[in-house]
């Protein structure tokens, strides 16, 4: 492989804002596996962003790009997988299979496709010094013959429209807006540009904690609702404290601490099978093979107000942020019912610009 950019590259970055800002360059913010792909001829590597080879886990991908792409290019983009009209990250997940049997199979049953929203490298030009406006216009150009497999994101210069999509594509798995300064170049690893993502929140019963790894504070809160059986199912977990906060949760929720998970709603979470019916902490996956999932059982008494992006397959999908606590509520009041549910809407739509 012989490219004007060549690999490792480090993807550009997003830092985080409350607001869609004025004058930038919009784009729908996908929900997959961060990707960049150089192509020279039939060679052809995909690195993640942690610089990770990603080929094997999608073969049907490697084929696309040999088909679809220039025949000199490095792009920046996601990995997506669908189900129906809407993104599905846990379909994506399943893809990274060490066994290569499974990772064919897979492709042929939930193949992924790739949203391309930058360009790197066209033919033996590097624009890694381009502005962001005239790399989308390159990008425009040079994937106008892509097929089914590869895709170029939609993009706009409309503020109007961006707030729009922020609030139409969420119901197809989308995960809010990104916004690009349009003079800037490519910056390897630094967050120059700006992300919007959804914020809502959601009462949740705090059911447990860990560790953090540096000794005995808090690592993570572990957070449940009450599903319509009136069983508490693990939503997921509260992490990003100050380490003086870590010290003054581990106090504080001392006098909720049980000698044995015994009597916990999530007592047989070392059980597998257990799993099956309800969503416990510990769960056993290929991802947790050797890890430490044990955890330490609260009474669930307490109710914490936290705030999420948005919620997928009856979890938060991403960490959760602690907000404050709500003495004011029941914890058997903490139910799916205050979960909102963004509008449905069809990804083909979004992918059809």
């Amino acid at each position: 492989m012989d490219l004007p950019v060549m690999p490792p590259v480090r993807p550009m970055l997003a830092r985080t804002a409350a607001r869609i800002p004025p004058d930038m360059l919009y784009e729908a913010k996908w929900d997959g596996f961060r990707a960049l792909v150089f192509r020279d001829g039939e060679e052809v590597r995909t690195l993640s962003r942690s610089g990770r080879p990603l080929d094997r886990y999608f073969p049907e991908l490697v084929t696309a790009f040999r088909s679809e792409l220039p025949e000199r290019c490095v792009l920046d983009g996601e990995i997506v997988v669908a189900r129906g009209p809407r993104l599905d990250f846990d379909a994506l997940l399943e893809r990274i299979h060490p066994a290569d049997s499974r990772v064919r199979l897979l492709a042929e049953r939930t193949p992924a496709a790739f949203v391309a929203f930058d360009v790197l490298a066209l033919g033996d030009r590097s624009l890694m010094h381009t502005a962001q406006r005239d790399r989308r216009a390159e990008l425009a150009t040079a994937l106008t013959a892509t097929g089914e497999r590869v895709f170029t994101a939609p993009a706009t210069w409309d503020l109007a429209a961006a707030r729009r999509w922020f609030d139409q594509f969420e119901g197809a798995g989308l995960d809010g807006v990104v916004a690009k300064p349009p003079d800037l170049g490519y910056r390897p690893g630094e967050r120059v540009m700006v992300k919007v993502k959804h914020e809502r929140t959601a009462d949740c019963v705090v059911a447990g904690l860990r560790p953090h790894k540096s000794g005995p504070v808090v690592g993570s809160l572990l957070l449940g609702l009450y599903d319509g059986e009136g069983r508490l199912q693990h939503v997921g977990v509260c992490a990003a404290f100050p380490m003086r906060r870590r010290a003054e949760l581990w106090e504080e929720l001392a006098p909720l601490r049980m000698d044995s998970a015994e009597g916990h709603p999530w007592e047989d979470w070392a059980r597998k099978e257990a799993h099956e019916r309800d969503r416990m902490p510990g769960a056993p996956s290929r991802w947790s093979a050797g890890k430490d999932l044990s955890w330490a059982p609260l009474r669930p008494e307490r109710v914490l107000e936290v705030a999420y992006d948005h919620m997928q397959a009856g979890r938060f999908r991403h960490t959760a942020r602690f907000r404050r606590w709500r003495p004011d509520r029941e914890p058997e009041s903490c139910t799916y019912a205050q979960v909102e549910e963004p509008v449905n809407y069809d990804l083909s739509s979004v992918l059809a610009g």
